[in-house]
C-alpha cells in the first residue's frame, strides 16, 4: 500500500492511528464478549475478566505499545474492558463483596493501568530488579497473578 492510498483512505496520520486503535478495541470488546462467566461471585468474575484482559494485552505488543503512546483519542480503546470492570464492581458493591468507598471507574481504570505500564515496560522491569529478571520466562504469569490478586485485595470488602 502507497503513501496516497494510506492518506486516501484515513485522511492523516493521526486518523490511521485511530484507525487501528479503533480495531484494537473492537478486538478487546470481542474477546471479553467470548468470556466465561467465571463463577457466582463478583469478585471471581472480576478475577477471570482482569486475567482475560492481560493476557490479550499481552498477546497484542503492538496494541500495547500504541496504548502507551495514545494519549487523548476518539477510538477509547479501553472503554468496553472499563465498562465490564465498573459493572463487576458495583455488582459486587450491591453484593457487599467490593468496598462501599471505592469508585468503580476509577479503580478499573487503575486496574488497567496497572497492566499496561507493566507490559510496556516489561523488559526494562526485568532488567532493572535482578531477581525478577532471573525469572523471566514465569515473570509474566507471576506479574499478572500479583496483579490480578492487588486488585481484588484492594477492593475487597473486608
Amino acid at each position: 500500500m502507497n503513501k496516497q492510498l494510506l492518506f486516501y483512505y484515513f485522511h492523516s496520520k493521526r486518523g490511521l492511528f485511530t484507525a487501528v486503535l479503533a480495531r484494537g478495541a473492537v478486538e478487546l470488546e470481542q474477546a471479553l464478549a467470548n468470556l466465561p462467566m467465571g463463577g457466582d461471585r463478583p469478585l471471581d468474575r472480576i478475577r477471570v475478566a482482569l486475567g482475560a484482559q492481560f493476557d490479550f494485552l499481552a498477546a497484542h505488543p503492538d496494541l500495547v505499545t500504541l496504548l502507551a503512546q495514545a494519549g487523548r483519542s476518539d477510538a477509547r480503546p479501553f472503554a468496553p474492558a472499563i465498562k465490564r470492570l465498573v459493572v463487576l464492581l458495583a455488582e459486587g458493591q450491591g453484593r457487599g463483596q467490593v468496598r462501599d468507598d471505592l469508585d468503580p471507574h476509577l479503580a478499573a481504570a487503575q486496574a488497567l493501568v496497572l497492566m499496561v505500564a507493566y507490559l510496556g515496560l516489561e523488559s526494562l522491569i526485568a532488567m532493572s530488579a535482578a531477581p525478577l529478571g532471573a525469572d523471566e520466562p514465569a515473570l509474566r504469569e507471576r506479574w499478572k497473578d500479583a496483579a490480578v490478586k492487588l486488585v481484588l485485595d484492594g477492593v475487597a470488602a473486608h
